[in-house]
């Protein structure tokens, strides 16, 4: 079975929605060197994430080759409610693209 690309949790504290998304990529910046080879390992980043709620986006960011390999991510937004889905997706300068979803508990 394949890793997990995202994983989400999703919970309420009164009113507000707190999301953390944990997501799996290499995140290479382009700069480092293959030890072996001494060729540079190409650039391999996540560009944009985006978090969708009841098909609105809540959060959109663009990142860059400065996030570090499987990065974290976490926010809070209102206007939810719990059993309502979360949907957290990236894509990267390659083209690749992961989406996953979950449930606010």
């Amino acid at each position: 079975m394949a890793k997990k690309k995202i994983r989400i949790r999703a919970k309420m504290k009164g009113d507000v929605t707190e999301i953390k998304a944990l997501m799996s990529h290499p995140m290479e910046t382009g700069l480092r060197k293959n030890k072996k080879t001494g060729e540079k390992i190409p650039a391999h980043f996540i560009q944009d994430v985006t978090c969708e709620h009841k098909g609105t986006q809540v959060l959109v960011a663009h990142w860059g080759v400065a996030i570090s390999k499987n990065p974290y991510l976490a926010f809070k937004f209102t206007g939810a409610a719990k059993g309502d889905t979360i949907k957290v997706s990236w894509i990267d300068n390659k083209g690749e693209s992961a989406s996953a979803e979950a449930k606010i508990g």
